[in-house]
């Protein structure tokens, strides 16, 4: 969390980057030696150059650069200073990706989620104006890392030179890799207000916030609450670490087109006092809060006590030339999209998002359903307890930081994993009951594309809803389309059958025109947008006999 009276340092730009190469454990990390090139942050890397070993490079990368710090942050020891990385793919252990500001190394595993080090010893430690980042990213999947992969070594001496090696995945999307997301510099006081968890419900007209509040480093503080409506005017008041603030006649939040004011939202002001040993310290951070409620029946899902058709799609990041990174033009663009079409939803296929995208998700009213980037689990060496521990670290890093936001609906752990696999049950019941632990009100999911009778993993889920992900008439039965709507109905009945929940057909799609992609009509007379909303209406009818048919409550195209 960053405080509301933090001081905030972006580090946004140029970064000189150098490429270390090969897979061994990462050497002592020192200033930079040999050929770099100028790399912006946020972006993935891989596009930027016009070298083709750029694209594909596999291995150990540095960024690094010199940050001038204001004098206040390296001369009051009663100012603590961070350093956050929104996103840097990926990590490994047992050697993760390491950062150094001049000085010892921070460590962590996984991509696509924010990470901090506490940098004030270091920057406080004597007359200092500027300090060396030094990033470095490894971006080698191993059947242990999110999303997993191998590394294949080629040896034969008369095809392939020394020591080459390919990196094989089961996902099909590219593998960008580099500083993705904000790189922040910020200050808060020594003592902080460090998470505020938000849940909420609804008696009637009446709204809830229940409120929890960690504070670290001071037992001697006091905290204020309040909650505002959109027009700044104070509603509730509440005090310490936890309470339950009352919201008569609540403006709910709801999701975009089902309610004429969509995504309400209140803001809670949480202010501390605490006396330290270098005095009285004050922290205050501001929260944007969404009342909704979330429930799943036998065959629907309801928000706010009301029936939700889940009509979305299924994204990425990726864009040209900046790959994987942060870009508010196409953040902004996306969401236009997203509402010309008439889409109320998406999953954020199949990583945790920037967290600027949920910010406007919460504004626009778009439900979100945020999966982690288990993605291509297809051995049964990304089942084991090693596996299991790191996905279970990064499902708690993706609740800890998106718990707040009222467009979440759901938490997906896992997209078509080899559930069929014998160390599946076992691996999706611990990950299913870690997350409903984390967050006991949202539902959890795993997508899946195995056969009912075969699935190990979704037998697990509580407040269950069946995510299946299908392609008729695409691997089989080629372009027969009109088989489509019997096969779709007979896996609906099957998974009803087995488990009586209501399910979303999470993925489905017509193939696409290659390097067709203008939303006004071209010469032809028809533009990409007029395919895609044209599949959409013959892909809704195909995929049930009516919009409420049965257990079917959402699809989502991909």
């Amino acid at each position: 969390m960053l405080s509301s009276f933090a001081c905030r340092q972006n580090c946004w730009g140029a970064w000189p980057l150098s490429f270390l190469g090969g897979l061994d454990p990462i050497p002592a990390l020192s200033p930079q030696s040999g050929p770099t090139l100028d790399m912006p942050v946020p972006s993935s890397f891989n596009d930027v150059g016009q070298d083709g070993q750029l694209r594909s490079f596999v291995g150990w990368v540095w960024y690094e650069r010199e940050i001038t710090l204001p004098q206040r942050w390296t001369e009051d020891l009663g100012t603590r200073v961070v350093l956050r990385i929104g996103s840097a793919h990926y990590y490994l252990g047992p050697t993760p990706a390491c950062l150094s500001v001049s000085g010892p190394r921070g460590r962590h595993e996984g991509g696509h989620l924010p990470f901090e080090a506490d940098i004030s010893k270091l920057v406080q430690s004597g007359p200092l104006s500027s300090c060396r980042i030094t990033i470095a990213i490894n971006n080698v999947l191993s059947p242990h890392t999110l999303p997993p992969g191998t590394i294949l070594y080629k040896t034969d001496p008369s095809m392939y030179p020394k020591g080459y090696f390919v990196q094989n995945t089961k996902f099909d999307f590219f593998n960008y890799a580099g500083l993705h997301r904000s790189v922040v510099l910020y200050t808060t006081p020594t003592t902080y207000i460090d998470d505020i968890t938000v849940t909420t419900d609804v008696d009637q007209d009446i709204g809830w916030v229940n409120y929890r509040i960690v504070v670290q480093s001071s037992d001697h503080l006091q905290l204020d609450v309040c909650l505002l409506d959109e027009e700044g005017k104070v509603l509730a008041k509440g005090a310490g670490v936890q309470g339950q603030l009352q919201v008569p006649s609540a403006h709910l939040w709801w999701p975009y087109l089902m309610h004429e004011h969509p995504a309400y939202l209140y803001s809670l002001e949480v202010k501390m006092m605490a006396q330290t040993a270098v005095g009285p310290v004050s922290d205050f951070y501001t929260l944007p809060v969404g009342i909704r409620t979330v429930a799943v029946t036998e065959s629907q899902f309801l928000i706010n006590g009301k029936p939700f058709y889940f009509r979305g799609v299924n994204k990425h990041e990726d864009a040209d030339i900046r790959g994987k990174g942060f870009d508010w033009p196409l953040l902004v663009k996306d969401f236009n999209l997203l509402r010309w079409l008439g889409a109320n939803a998406f999953r954020t296929s199949h990583y945790p998002y920037a967290e600027e995208v949920l910010q406007l998700c919460d504004r626009y009213g778009i439900v979100v359903i945020d999966e982690s980037p288990g993605v291509g689990i297809a051995l049964v060496e990304s089942f084991s307890n090693v596996s299991l521990q790191h996905h279970l670290e990064v499902m708690e890093e993706m609740i800890r930081r998106d718990k707040n936001h009222p467009a979440v609906v759901m938490w997906s752990v896992a997209n078509e994993p080899a559930s069929f696999l014998k160390p599946a049950g076992y691996c999706f019941k611990t990950l299913i009951a870690h997350a409903k632990a984390l967050d006991p009100s949202r539902p959890v999911t795993s997508v899946t594309n195995t056969n009912y009778e075969a699935d190990l993993g979704v037998s697990w889920l509580p407040s269950l809803v069946i995510c299946v992900n299908s392609y008729y008439s695409w691997y089989h039965d080629y372009g027969h389309m009109e088989v489509i709507q019997l096969q779709l109905a007979t896996q609906f009945e099957n998974w009803y059958k087995a488990y009586q929940k209501p399910m979303i057909q999470s993925e489905y799609k017509a193939d696409a025109i290659e390097g067709f992609h203008e939303v006004s009509a071209s010469k032809t007379g028809y533009s990409t947008w007029d395919l895609s909303t044209s599949l959409w209406h013959v892909g809704s009818s195909s995929l049930t006999r009516d919009r409420t048919w049965g257990p079917c409550t959402g699809r989502m195209e991909y």
